[in-house]
């Protein structure tokens, strides 16, 4: 039997935890140097995949482990790593996950953060478990001048990765883009995940208001402000790179309990049902929706019946209300009217079949009765608005 989360737990849980991650190596992410991954290769921390622990998976180095683990040092300083961003951004928060280390997790932590343009990678080799940087590769990252970077999280202790306190919980207030990441283990030890919470950061400027792409993907600053419900996945996995990997890459919700015992339709086949489910966005750039996709890949017996997209234009202050409303407050307007939705399918939807030609800068997708949607894309051209909200300062919100 699953054990459910306690009401402790989910208030325990930071509200940073619903923007992107922009260090997963989905998104690009990469460890560019490390000073040692006897046990475990540094990579290993931005896997988007929940750490593993297989009892009996040994290396010819000691124990295999589903992070990144060095030696016991035996010399001085402490082993630190380079994370090269997939998507540069503002961070708000860290989740560095110790699951599984528990003898052996790294004490202590700290991150610092720079700005750069892109880095070639300072190691060699695709399996680096049982090496350490050598000395030429030392004093290549020593000109990156790192240990000098601000910080964002000062020195702090972690906790052992049993499942009730391997999430350690790092709160940021940083508003300047980052591109690198330092990861400090003080000396040594393991860490299996480092989780970069934040919202993608697109320089516009080189962007023609005349050239499409999607306004709401993560990679052009799209952000997740508020849902319903996130029983089996969360919404901002619909704004991700690519389609789907599978039913775990989307936004999945519980059944809801006030569907009717027997269920009808109107004359469109569009299940009449008293409750859905919604997830609120910020594109990344304010803009006119010229068409959109709604991806139900991989969802086929668990797509919901029917989908609607609404839209408005909001000031910062108008946004900071609605988050503390939980988005109960304002109006919008129909982007896309209520459509069927069809299993493991990706639905388009052009010029025709939108309603709203002004330049808008959140949208609510809204879902009936309940299911999950693998991905969704907002195409439109970047229209310069002068009451753009501004990508600093975010609360966010859920029912």
């Amino acid at each position: 039997m699953s054990q459910r989360s306690t009401m402790a737990q989910a208030a325990a849980e930071p509200n940073f935890l619903q923007f992107n991650d922009l260090g997963c190596e989905k998104v690009g992410g990469k460890v560019i140097f490390a000073t040692d991954e006897w046990f475990a290769p540094a990579k290993n921390l931005l896997k988007r995949e929940v750490p593993q622990f297989v009892a009996s998976a040994f290396t010819e180095f000691g124990k295999w482990m589903d992070g990144w683990e060095t030696r016991r040092k035996r010399s001085p300083g402490h082993d630190w790593c380079i994370i090269q961003l997939g998507v540069p951004g503002l961070i708000y928060g860290f989740d560095v996950d110790t699951s599984f280390f528990t003898g052996n997790h790294s004490p202590y932590v700290s991150i610092q953060a720079g700005c750069l343009d892109p880095l070639p990678t300072f190691l060699s080799g695709e399996d680096r478990t049982g090496m350490a940087a050598t000395a030429s590769q030392m004093d290549a990252v020593a000109k990156l001048g790192s240990e000098a970077w601000p910080e964002l999280v000062s020195v702090s202790k972690l906790q052992p990765g049993y499942s009730d306190c391997c999430h350690n919980y790092f709160r940021v207030s940083f508003n300047r883009r980052v591109t690198h990441l330092r990861l400090n283990m003080y000396p040594d030890g393991g860490i299996a995940r480092l989780r970069v919470f934040g919202v993608g950061q697109k320089d516009w400027s080189s962007v023609s208001t005349h050239q499409e792409l999607d306004l709401v993907a993560l990679t052009n600053g799209g952000v997740c402000l508020g849902y319903s419900d996130a029983h089996f996945g969360h919404p901002r996995n619909m704004i991700g790179l690519g389609r789907a990997a599978n039913m775990a890459d989307g936004w999945e919700t519980a059944r809801r309990l006030d569907r009717p015992k027997d269920l009808k339709v109107d004359q469109r086949g569009i299940l009449q049902v008293p409750g859905w489910e919604w997830a609120v966005f910020r594109l990344g750039h304010p803009g006119i929706i010229s068409s959109t996709e709604v991806d139900t890949n991989h969802f086929k017996g668990n797509f919901p019946d029917s989908c609607r997209i609404e839209a408005c234009l909001l000031s910062p202050e108008e946004e900071a209300q609605r988050i503390r409303t939980k988005w109960s407050s304002g109006t919008w307007e129909d982007l896309l009217p209520p459509q069927k939705l069809r299993p493991h399918h990706r639905h388009h939807y052009g010029p025709a079949d939108l309603t709203l030609t002004c330049p808008v800068s959140h949208v609510r997708l809204t879902i009936a009765p309940d299911g999950g949607v693998s991905r969704l894309r907002l195409w439109g051209r970047p229209t310069p608005v002068s009451a753009a909200p501004a990508n600093q300062n975010i609360p966010t919100s859920k029912l």
